[in-house]
C-alpha cells in the first residue's frame, strides 16, 4: 500500500484516500508545521475569525476527523481542510459537528468540499455511531447551502445576527438514525461517549 512506504513512515502521514489527482490524509497531530498552515488556510478564507486555540483544541480532541487535501503526496501545501468533532448532545444521541471547511480558491469546482464532507461523515458514523451531524453556515453563503443540500442536510433553524459581521446563520441537520428525528424528550439516554470508545 501507498502509506506503507518509506516516505509515509517517515513524514508520519496517514493517507485515507486519492481522488482525481488528489490526496487526502489525516491531520498529523504531531506536526506543528501542519497545523500552521492549517490555520493559515481557514484564516485567510473563513469570513469568521477563529482563535488559534479554537485550531489547537479542535485537532487535539478529535484529531481523527480532521483531513486535508494535497495536490501531491509530497507537496507541502495544504489546499483544503475540514476540521469535526463528535459528542454526546444531551446524552441521548450522538451528533457530528462540522466546525470548518476551507478550500484554497484555486482549487475550487473540482469537489473537493464534497468528498472532505462524504468522508467526515462516512468515518463519524464508522468510528461515534453518529446519528446525525450538525454545522452552521451564512445565509448568503449560496454556494455552502447548495453543497450541504445536495449531500441531505436540512435546515433546522435560522439563527439570527449569528456570526461577529452580524450575518445570519442556518443550522443545517444531516439524518443519519431515526433518534435524530425523534424527539428529545422520547429517547432513552445513552452509553457515555467514553464508554462507547472503549
Amino acid at each position: 500500500m501507498l502509506e506503507d512506504t518509506d516516505w509515509y513512515k517517515k513524514h508520519k502521514m496517514s493517507l485515507i484516500t486519492e481522488i482525481e489527482g488528489l490526496f487526502y490524509f489525516q491531520f498529523n497531530v504531531d506536526s506543528q508545521d501542519e497545523f500552521s498552515k492549517i490555520s493559515t488556510l481557514i484564516s485567510g478564507h473563513l469570513s469568521e475569525p477563529y482563535s488559534i486555540y479554537v485550531y489547537w483544541f479542535f485537532l487535539n480532541t478529535w484529531p481523527q476527523y480532521c483531513y486535508i487535501v494535497k495536490e501531491s503526496a509530497e507537496s507541502p501545501d495544504i489546499v483544503g481542510v475540514i476540521i469535526s468533532k463528535v459528542e454526546a448532545h444531551r446524552d441521548v444521541r450522538m451528533r457530528g459537528y462540522i466546525g470548518m471547511l476551507v478550500i484554497d480558491p484555486a482549487y475550487r469546482g473540482r469537489k473537493i468540499a464534497t468528498h472532505l464532507v462524504k468522508l467526515t461523515v462516512n468515518r463519524m458514523v464508522q468510528l461515534d455511531a453518529v446519528d446525525e451531524v450538525m454545522l452552521e453556515t451564512e445565509v448568503i453563503n449560496k454556494g455552502a447551502l447548495g453543497l450541504y443540500e445536495s449531500l441531505g442536510f436540512v435546515r433546522s433553524k435560522r439563527l439570527y445576527r449569528y456570526y461577529l459581521n452580524t450575518h445570519d446563520a442556518y443550522r443545517l441537520i444531516l439524518p443519519i438514525s431515526s433518534k435524530s428525528g425523534t424527539r428529545i424528550a422520547f429517547l432513552p439516554p445513552i452509553e457515555s461517549f467514553e464508554a462507547m470508545a472503549t
